[in-house]
């Protein structure tokens, strides 16, 4: 599922289907949920110390690749490398990291004071007033500091900005993906990053585990949602995202729009996560109110099988692709479609995870990237059934010497799903 809180996702809510992020709760969202607490309250953020030592790798990095500087748009590369929390709109708030020397921040004015209070390194802060340039100032810090003339681009920064630095570049830098560098940083997480991802994890499952004590006959995905939200809420995350899928719907991996309610036999899909110090959590679970059919239970122990396949394929140095052809392999020998096709499983087993929900690598077929030591993953191998049900089980895990170590247990049965 898409991360939310950095960025206005849409809030569909509807019947059948309840999709939201913190810009659109359920009216009843807030309400207080009796005998849970805070499991938060003693996790500690990211410190100083850590930024600057991010910082410090990615600047070797960049003088080994002859790189002059890194343009970072506001958003989750900007926070890993400077702590700076900031959202993205038409007033560009972003940072130049040259090779050598102090970041460069350039933010409106009016906002310094803000943007100040999460700078976690040492930084010269450029404001720019509502009748100025935030691109001139940006390429006013290329001049100063571009060392070399290459100029490397945050995969995610909008294209506006660069443009527009460019042409105010007194001297044009040669511009280059910054893909690589960020990748090198990111995907493998240190122990204190594991530690935050390990408290979002486990809040989630703590949230999940008291809404399927509460489900009833004649909810409505929306009633669901707002309980998940509560739940975190009250357990000490930050609510990022809830899909709540019923019945048909849970066939269609990010939702339908049409109205269903909880009744005899529904399958019930929540796919939910939340944040910790910006460390976030990925979790599914599935199971059926009622009676259990022949075909749900078989549909649910399918999946299961397939998640554990994937842990038992991931090991240090295979690459990631891997995970997702053993799981591929064993669905289609059961007669599940080939190629990502319907019925079967239509999206990749899992993608990486840490700051963003989704970041890479991925657990898709035709991603090279061995596994190493640190990196952290979604295991969500789903299969689904339009016009009729789909099942997702999802944990996340991250990677040992001696292979994955998940962050919950996998859920025991489709009657002890949580």
């Amino acid at each position: 599922m898409s991360r939310v809180s950095r960025r206005e996702f849409l809030a569909l809510t509807a019947a059948g289907a309840a999709i939201a992020g913190p810009a659109s709760p359920p009216a009843n969202a807030s309400a207080p949920v009796s005998g849970l607490s805070s499991l938060t309250g003693n996790v500690r953020p990211i410190d100083a110390e850590e930024h600057g030592a991010r910082l410090a790798k990615l600047q070797g990095l960049m003088q080994q690749r002859k790189t002059g500087a890194l343009l970072i748009e506001s958003g989750s590369t900007l926070e890993y490398f400077t702590g700076v929390r900031w959202w993205r709109s038409e007033r560009t708030t972003a940072a130049l990291v040259p090779a050598e020397g102090p970041v460069v921040v350039v933010t409106p004015a009016f906002e310094e004071p803000s943007v100040r209070e999460t700078l976690r390194v040492a930084a010269d802060v450029r404001p720019w007033k509502e009748d100025e340039s935030p691109f001139a100032l940006l390429a006013g810090a290329w001049r100063d500091h571009g060392h070399g003339g290459v100029l490397a681009i945050e995969p995610t920064t909008r294209y506006f900005i660069l443009e527009r630095v460019a042409a105010a570049a007194t001297a044009k830098p040669h511009i280059v993906p910054g893909e690589d560098l960020v990748r090198a940083c990111r995907m493998v997480k240190s122990p204190s990053e594991l530690a935050l991802m390990q408290a979002a994890n486990s809040v989630t499952i703590a949230a999940l585990r008291y809404v399927h004590e509460q489900i009833r006959a004649g909810m409505q995905a929306t009633d669901i949602l707002a309980l998940v939200m509560s739940a975190t809420k009250q357990l000490g995350g930050s609510h990022e995202f809830t899909l709540v899928l019923l019945n048909d719907a849970s066939a269609y991996p990010h939702g339908s729009i049409k109205p269903q309610e909880v009744r005899a036999g529904s399958v019930i899909l929540i796919d939910t996560g939340c944040s910790v110090h910006g460390y976030q959590s990925d979790i599914s679970r599935s199971w059926v109110f009622g009676e259990i059919s022949a075909r749900q239970r078989e549909l649910w122990d399918t999946v299961k099988r397939g998640q554990e396949l994937a842990l038992e394929t991931a090991k240090p140095g295979v690459v990631a692709g891997a995970v997702d052809k053993a799981v591929r392999a064993f669905y289609e020998q059961k007669g599940w479609s080939r190629d990502y096709g319907l019925p079967g499983l239509s999206h990749r087993t899992g993608h990486g995870i840490g700051m963003d929900v989704h970041e890479p690598p991925y657990l898709v077929r035709n991603d090279t990237t061995p596994l190493q030591q640190g990196m952290c993953f979604s295991d969500e191998p789903g299969l689904y059934i339009p016009g009729e049900f789909g099942i997702r089980l999802e944990d996340c895990w991250y990677m040992t010497e001696g292979g994955p170590k998940l962050f919950t247990e996998l859920a025991r049965s489709i009657d002890q799903p949580v």
